[in-house]
């Protein structure tokens, strides 16, 4: 699972960001200021942050500098709309920034976006029941057996894979493996899913692409 430090000293804000991470399936770090922030950071690295620009002790831009060096990606929010201050923001080493107030929709889009950059959304090499999914190679291996799916079949397989047991909206799964421009119909993700669950009976793998009704899918592995 992936982990999101959100920064903000007004704590409604925070905890309202807050919730809508954790629906979205992250793990969230919380921190009411800079300094805060970077205590939390000493032992493990968040894969993103959140960050407030106008905070006690520490302001956000500062926050942000210390982030980036530690190769932190960072989606700044402001209240505050004037150009200086993205310029401030971009200088800083922000990679987006977002103006308060803002749609929980739109923070999930643009959190998506540049972990897309950064490759962040999954490990490269993942062990999930009896597979060992490569991205970097688009190699399945199951035992002694290596397949090689088409890559529409392979980015589906590691989207699902990326948080085994978790449900994905279908809404969720097309703008991964399709694209936010997609213009095609639903049929195409049932059509990748049949075509994966056949492959998954023809082998071993420990684990199945379960349906949830109204909802999506979850990758289930299996207990042994």
């Amino acid at each position: 699972m992936l982990t999101i430090l959100a920064v903000d000293d007004d704590p409604k804000l925070l905890d309202l960001v807050t919730i809508h991470l954790t629906k979205a399936g992250y793990d969230v770090i919380k921190a009411g200021n800079g300094e805060e922030a970077l205590d939390e950071t000493v032992d493990d690295l968040p894969d993103l942050a959140v960050v407030d620009v106008m905070m006690p002790k520490m302001d956000g831009f500062t926050l942000t500098k210390h982030l980036r060096e530690m190769d932190v990606p960072v989606l700044l929010l402001t209240a505050k709309g004037e150009i200086e201050d993205k310029e401030t923001g971009f200088l800083a080493g922000s990679d987006d920034y977002l103006v308060k107030p803002f749609e929980p929709k739109e923070l999930l889009f643009r959190i998506q976006a540049i972990l897309r950059r950064y490759d962040k959304t999954v490990h490269t090499i993942m062990e999930i029941g009896s597979m060992t999914i490569n991205r970097q190679t688009y190699e399945v291996q199951i035992g002694k057996k290596t397949l090689f799916l088409p890559l529409k079949e392979f980015e589906l397989l590691s989207v699902l894979a990326s948080r085994a047991n978790q449900v994905f909206t279908r809404d969720m799964l097309i703008e991964r493996v399709w694209g936010l421009d997609y213009e095609g119909d639903d049929q195409t993700l049932n059509v990748h899913i049949k075509r994966l669950r056949e492959k998954f009976r023809m082998h071993d793998t420990g684990a199945e692409i379960k349906t949830v009704r109204g909802v999506g899918y979850k990758l289930e592995v299996e207990e042994s």
